[in-house]
């Protein structure tokens, strides 16, 4: 039926009843119940404030069911996704500014875009360009980041990112040691506890929304959250005015210095363009201008690690309040004036990347929470999509599309197996790519199928994409209703929610798998891993690392096929003479050639076929075994020419056997059949030994005619 091709949701109703329906509602709230509180924990890894997620998990989940193929796939904000976003859109703004959320919404549709494109040219088939080791090494890695990422929402502690992961985890752990905020460890620790109880003893009850509502309830009624907005003459620290000024020159001198890039960005862009048009080379003024950006580049760095000082100076700060009605006064921690009576609580400067209002100065008395989430459903925009941010853009969506996708068919492929129903990929490739485009229109970032929402849905009986559809309705009604309830969930519950997803991404034995199948297949993957772990947050190093070295081992596969001496085996049958320490024939060469004859491996063929020449003084007689030659291109027709020409020359026998249907057509077609004769061309390789044997030991020339000790004497008629 056409109209299902379009629109594959109209499938759905083929049988469909109301038992089903119910099936589906039940499926569609469970998934909900899971889906609001990690999609906002997700939003977060994405460097995007947490009400995000919930636009996220808006319309993505229905639009891809509507337009997939899987029935029981759940969409939306996932892990992996959300932490490649942010790594990737860090270095063009900062995270949780106006302009990163902007980005990350055009991120999405970009994202989308290029996977509908896919789907569309019926393309699914690039994501295999992306092997298991490979993917496996930077899911291991992914997973580490990921977990470790949170670990400073556990101890409640505030530090800049560094230019790698590993460098911000050294800082998070200075900063535990310096003071880790207890109640805050202690939320984050009970969040996991919960999950990890209810997931082994209960795995029928939704653990993350458990998790969220016990420590939300407890934090709502502890006070967890204790902010305070006060003045700056409030701090009795000497010369803490100037510290906050001088740190707000150097913030807003990076946001002077990045305005002024950005300006001379846009004018070597049109330079560019006008010199393209022109094909003229790079004029004095372009040299110029892309000179000033790289000393604007080194001043904006040197300002960012000076903030960053200043920052940490003001973050180590620890204060006690003197509470008198509603006035606050704090003073140093480890210099409180004899006679005064504090409250005896650790009070610290919240501190962002943003300039500090000396009259609005927020010390922090408690745990952080997810505060306020706007009302209502986001505003449905078309992203502000240039082509200078298209392409800007495209490389790390590219990446981002084969992961997500690859996350996602995998899951769909594995509920398809146990639901009997058929995946196509291309079209799952449109519902997803369908999902981002008009997720972006509705303020999401990018999104792709979930593991663990998934297995959700099929466990609680999913029938179709309905529950998918339900799923978004409760995610309406929450944006609609009910977010002033998550005002006070913890964000060591959101940070421990992201460490018990990621948990199951961990699988080391995919590394001794892959080791134990091809000693290259286990190296890459390792190396994949670590050079993941080592450039993170800058994840696609892995990947195109993995890449090359995937496509390298392919093409030296590819250009040094087997190309195996036959011989006769104990039990009657040709098998490799190397491998199974074979005698082989003084006379005949039966050789076997593993891989398709073209140009990257013609020449490996003749230098074989010489070698084999020279370890046979005796040889007359060369038959080349074609069954696994299952194409020949032009240049591999030109070397086996060549071959049959030097053979010829030397007064050498040369045949074939087996040939496969395309390859006997190019012989046709370029007269080497011709060449050759049809008298040398056998259908298998059993009966030409059998005929090349009677044309050799026929031939008074030898002294041995009789060849006794021949290991292919079975085939020499009685």
């Amino acid at each position: 039926m056409f109209l299902a091709k379009i629109f594959p949701f109209l499938l759905w109703f083929k049988g469909y009843k109301g038992e089903s329906f119910k099936l589906d509602l039940v499926a569609g709230i469970t998934v909900a119940m899971v889906l609001i509180p990690q999609s906002m924990a997700y939003a977060q890894l994405a460097g995007l404030p947490a009400y995000y997620g919930l636009y996220a998990a808006f319309l993505p989940p229905m639009i891809a069911a509507l337009f997939g193929s899987s029935r029981q796939l759940g969409t939306g904000p996932v892990a992996v996704v959300s932490l490649m976003s942010a790594a990737s859109l860090e270095p063009l703004a900062t995270a949780g500014s106006p302009e990163f959320i902007a980005y990350s919404i055009v991120l999405a549709l970009v994202v989308g875009l290029f996977q509908f494109s896919l789907g569309v040219l019926r393309l699914g088939m690039v994501v295999n360009f992306l092997s298991h080791p490979v993917i496996n090494g930077f899911t291991n890695a992914a997973a580490i980041i990921i977990a470790s990422s949170q670990f400073s929402k556990f101890f409640g502690v505030y530090v800049d990112k560094a230019p790698h992961h590993y460098e911000t985890m050294i800082r998070v752990a200075k900063a535990a040691f310096d003071f880790t905020h207890m109640p805050t460890l202690i939320y984050a620790i009970s969040a996991v506890t919960i999950m990890a109880l209810l997931k082994k003893f209960a795995p029928k009850v939704p653990n993350v929304l458990v998790a969220v509502l016990i420590t939300t309830v407890i934090s709502y009624f502890t006070g967890f959250n204790n902010d305070k907005t006060v003045d700056v003459s409030s701090l009795k620290v000497a010369g803490i005015s100037t510290q906050i000024q001088e740190f707000n020159a150097a913030t807003n001198l990076i946001e002077e210095h990045g305005g002024n890039r950005a300006a001379l960005g846009n004018v070597i862009d049109n330079l560019n363009a006008a010199e393209s048009s022109a094909h003229g080379g790079a004029s004095i003024e372009l040299i110029k201008i892309e000179s000033e950006v790289r000393i604007l580049t080194s001043h904006m760095d040197q300002a960012k690690e000076q903030a960053h000082l200043l920052r940490k100076a003001l973050r180590d700060m620890k204060f006690e309040a003197v509470i008198d009605g509603d006035n606050y006064s704090f003073y140093p921690q480890n210099d409180i004036p004899a006679g005064i009576t504090t409250d005896g609580n650790t009070w610290r400067l919240k501190v962002k990347n943003r300039p500090l209002d000396s009259t609005s100065i927020v010390l922090m008395g408690g745990g952080a929470i997810v505060g306020k989430v706007p009302e209502g459903l986001p505003t449905l925009a078309m992203p502000d999509l240039t082509p200078k941010t298209f392409f800007k853009l495209l490389p790390t969506a590219i990446i981002i599309s084969l992961l997500g996708f690859m996350e996602a068919i995998a899951i769909a492929k594995a509920m398809a197996a146990k639901t009997g129903q058929k995946i196509d990929a291309n079209q799952e490739l449109i519902g997803q790519g369908l999902a981002n485009i008009f997720g972006s229109f509705g303020s999401s970032y990018s999104v792709s199928g979930s593991f663990s929402r998934s297995a959700v849905n099929l466990s609680a009986g999913a029938v179709s994409g309905v529950s998918s559809v339900i799923t978004s309705v409760m995610v309406v009604i929450t944006l609609l209703f009910f977010t002033p309830l998550l005002y006070h969930l913890p964000q060591a519950t959101l940070a421990a929610v992201i460490m018990m997803a990621v948990i199951g991404l961990v699988n080391i034995k995919g590394f001794v798998h892959a080791w134990h199948a091809q000693k290259y297949d286990g190296i890459i993957s390792v190396l994949s891993f670590l050079v993941t772990l080592y450039f993170a947050p800058h994840l696609d190093k892995g990947i195109m690392v993995g890449f090359v070295l995937s496509m390298g081992v392919f093409l030296y596969k590819s250009m040094r096929p087997v190309v195996a001496e036959l011989s006769l085996h104990e039990d009657k049958v040709l098998k490799s003479a190397e491998h199974y320490r074979l005698k082989g024939c003084r006379h005949i060469s039966v050789v076997r050639f593993d891989g398709s004859l073209f140009f990257a491996n013609a020449s490996y063929l003749d230098e074989q076929v010489a070698k084999f020449r020279t370890d046979h003084p005796d040889l007359r007689y060369i038959l080349l075994c074609a069954r696994g030659i299952n194409d020949m291109d032009a240049s591999g027709e030109e070397a086996l020419s060549m071959i049959v020409d030097r053979l010829r020359a030397a007064k050498l026998g040369f045949a074939m056997s087996s040939v496969k249907g395309q390859v006997m057509a190019v012989m046709e077609r370029t007269q080497l059949l011709d060449k050759i004769g049809l008298d040398n061309i056998y259908s298998d390789t059993e009966s030409a030994v059998a005929d090349i044997i009677t044309k050799v030991h026929t031939n008074t020339d030898l002294p041995d005619k009789g060849c006794n000790n021949c290991p292919l004497t079975k085939y020499i008629p009685a």
